[in-house]
């Protein structure tokens, strides 16, 4: 057993150590560079969007042109320069915190160079008016940005390059969605089963780091406001709040599935055409969501947070423009061909506005007056049933919404929803990551997601 802890000496230990107070400075440093090409990444995307959006004020028929233009040209640039910044980019994390991965591979996938070909590539998306998030590209910029610290600390620090990417990853997650608990809960639940107190440290201060850089800049508010729920009891949202979570269990699954179908190619005439040109076929998906943007006069494109913010208004003040199973409906195909097509880009941002609109339209079939729950539920539904990361869904939807009243609901909403969601897919992240493994082990080209494309086959007879 060892003795009580010497204070005296411990002390000398800490300040005595002047390369190791720069180990501390170098990560501090790189921590406060994680938060501002969070911020980088955010204005950049959300003004690209902007201008998309005044373009097709302008004249609505542009984007039938704009937009699968724009989409090839993002797909081929990314292809041949950096088919490592394509897809989310969680994906690309967990293949990199993979101990399999030798680490001279590790650059296919995390690396400060891909951090700034992700912000431009995911720029470029929302440019061209696709359904793309850019929450999860933070993951994968901020995590490049902090292994890039590697190069300046000595060997004695103690600190790995896994605890770098980790620490990275979870800042990126809190500094873009700004929730700090988001951060860790996704560092634990989705990056690494078990953490140990040195790398929990680091990861803790990269986190307070990088969310102070993005506080800084965007002010210390919830995304969404406050859930005003105070009113109900639970028994009033039990039916609807579980109509909710299975509804997003179903369709969450099913995009999820989708997804990882696509990407993995299968014996059809359409992932045959899409691995033999790629381009044209990134041009036929921008053009199919350049259609849906027409139809939905832009709410069924971008990140959706406007859409969302739209949906709460009109849940406390009724008379807004939602379109009841319609935008659900158009801005489900428009994410699934967003990221077929290939292009950079997340899917938490499409995924809360998905589940906000099925809590709407669950709020309005049913004419439940606890309209503003069931958005929230279904927010928090829908991103765990996508990411199979329920306590992570319900931390950051909480935080967004300072819905901390509701935390048994949400909680409860996630875990149902997740469930639902398991038996339809697998879950979507380390489902990829172990595609790219496969990369690694048969090196092969990669497709526009940054997955090894998979050999021809023919459609059974």
């Amino acid at each position: 057993m060892k003795g009580e802890p010497d204070f005296l000496q411990n002390l000398r230990d800490e300040m005595g150590g002047g390369r190791q107070w720069l180990d501390r400075a170098v990560v501090i440093a790189y921590a406060v560079l994680a938060g501002l090409a969070v911020v980088a990444l955010t204005l950049l995307a959300d003004g690209a969007f902007a201008l998309y959006s005044q373009l097709r004020s302008g004249w609505w028929w542009a984007p039938l042109l704009w937009t699968p233009a724009l989409t090839a040209l993002v797909v081929w640039a990314t292809r041949r320069w950096a088919p490592g910044a394509a897809g989310s980019g969680v994906p690309q994390l967990l293949t990199a915190l993979d101990p399999a991965t030798p680490l001279a591979e590790r650059p296919r996938f995390v690396s400060l160079r891909l951090s700034v070909a992700k912000i431009v590539a995911v720029s470029g998306g929302m440019l061209a008016g696709l359904s793309i998030g850019r929450q999860g590209p933070s993951v994968q910029v901020a995590a490049g940005v902090m292994l890039h610290a590697r190069r300046w600390l000595s060997p004695a620090s103690g600190i790995s390059d896994r605890e770098l990417l980790v620490a990275g990853g979870a800042a990126g997650i809190a500094a873009a969605f700004n929730t700090p608990l988001g951060g860790i809960v996704f560092a634990i639940e989705e990056l690494s089963r078990r953490l140990q107190d040195r790398s929990s440290g680091l990861m803790l201060a990269a986190i307070v780091i990088a969310g102070l850089v993005a506080v800084s800049a965007f002010g210390n508010l919830s995304y969404f406001g406050r859930v005003r729920a105070e009113t109900m009891s639970w028994w009033s949202l039990l039916l609807p709040g579980a109509l909710v979570a299975l509804c997003c269990g179903l369709l969450g699954g099913l995009l999820s599935r989708l997804m990882l179908a696509s990407f993995t190619g299968l014996p059809d005439r359409f992932c045959a055409y899409r691995r033999k040109r790629p381009v044209t076929f990134a041009a036929i998906c921008g053009f199919v969501v350049a259609v849906i943007a027409v139809v939905s006069d832009g709410a069924a494109v971008g990140v959706g947070h406007e859409h969302t913010k739209q949906l709460l208004d009109q849940a406390t003040d009724p008379g807004g423009s939602h379109q009841p199973l319609l935008f659900t409906g158009l801005k489900f195909i428009a994410s699934w061909l967003s990221a077929w097509a290939g292009v950079p880009g997340g899917v938490f941002g499409p995924s809360l506005s998905l589940g906000a609109g099925l809590g709407a339209d669950v709020a309005w079939l049913l004419d439940s007056p606890h309209g503003v729950a069931l958005i929230a539920l279904g927010m928090c539904g829908f991103l765990a049933a996508v990411t199979q990361t329920p306590i992570t869904a319900m931390i950051i939807v909480m935080e967004m919404t300072d819905g901390h009243n509701m935390v048994l609901s949400l909680m409860a909403g996630a875990l149902l929803a997740s469930l639902v969601s398991r038996m339809i897919s697998r879950p979507l992240y380390s489902t990829m990551s172990l595609l790219m493994m496969r990369s690694i082990r048969e090196p092969a080209p990669l497709d526009g997601a940054g997955i090894p494309t998979a050999p021809e086959r023919s459609a059974p007879r």
